[in-house]
């Protein structure tokens, strides 16, 4: 956990411990906040509008997605593409369309060859940089806002500052970079049109810059930021999670430790 010693309030935890406890959180929290990348990826997918006033729409909100996922697929389905998403596989888009990995791998390869596997790779690359810049441009600005706003007392408290501004940080930068990845969600799901075809409309693209077009001009500016709503809560409740499992392994570790002793 960058910007945060479990050291620093007297525990007794060793650098394994920590890593340890990291990692496990970080998996945990997959595990939990799966539904919303769900629930993400099919709002990125669909080409209708996003909304109850379009007949043809499958999805028009979290909670309506949530409750037909449910019933059409049944709870396994939130689920769908977790374990490409715990190996940060690029082809998580394509699992959502099939039953298993080793169903969505072996389709993909035949059909397409490896280079199937990359699809995408572009703008995940060029998303990369400004992700990263906007972040830390974002973290110092909000820092410093912070300490411009908050009282002397609430100063003391670095962990929630980091908590906070990392977050904020975090939301601005993914509000922003929002558009590439969802051309590199329709541009992962190319090749398996007949798959997706009970979701609704489908769309072929040649590229990037293809799939940026034929977005915009079809489904306007306001498509290319379908899905943000469950990513940006996705991403709250993640930061929120991993803090929260990350100091509950320290600390039972910590009263493991002294248990022993």
């Amino acid at each position: 956990m960058v910007g945060y010693d479990p050291r620093a309030d007297g525990r007794n935890v060793s650098n394994l411990e920590v890593a340890v406890a990291g990692s496990v959180s970080g998996l945990v929290t997959r595990v939990l906040i799966s539904p919303l990348d769900v629930i993400k990826i099919r709002f990125q997918l669909q080409i209708e509008r996003l909304s109850r006033s379009d007949p043809n729409a499958k999805y028009h909100g979290i909670l309506q997605a949530g409750r037909q996922i449910l019933q059409e697929e049944g709870p396994t389905a939130f689920w769908k593409g977790h374990i490409p998403a715990q190996l940060l596989s690029i082809g998580y888009g394509a699992v959502q369309v099939y039953k298993t990995l080793r169903n969505a791998v072996v389709t993909m390869y035949r059909t397409e060859g490896p280079l199937v596997f990359y699809k995408g790779l572009n703008p995940t690359l060029i998303a990369i940089f400004p992700y990263a810049g906007f972040q830390f441009s974002f973290y110092s600005s909000l820092k410093h806002a912070y300490e411009w706003a908050m009282p002397a007392k609430g100063k003391k408290n670095e962990n929630f500052k980091n908590l906070l501004c990392g977050s904020g940080a975090g939301v601005i930068s993914k509000t922003l970079t929002y558009p590439l990845d969802l051309f590199k969600k329709r541009l992962q799901v190319g090749g398996f049109e007949q798959a997706r075809a009970s979701f609704g409309q489908v769309r072929s693209y040649k590229g990037l810059l293809d799939c940026a077009r034929q977005v915009l001009r079809e489904e306007g500016a306001q498509g290319c930021f379908k899905g943000l709503a469950p990513s940006l809560l996705k991403a709250a409740l993640s930061t929120g999670f991993v803090f929260f499992w990350y100091e509950l392994f320290c600390n039972l570790f910590y009263h493991m430790k002294k248990a022993d002793s």
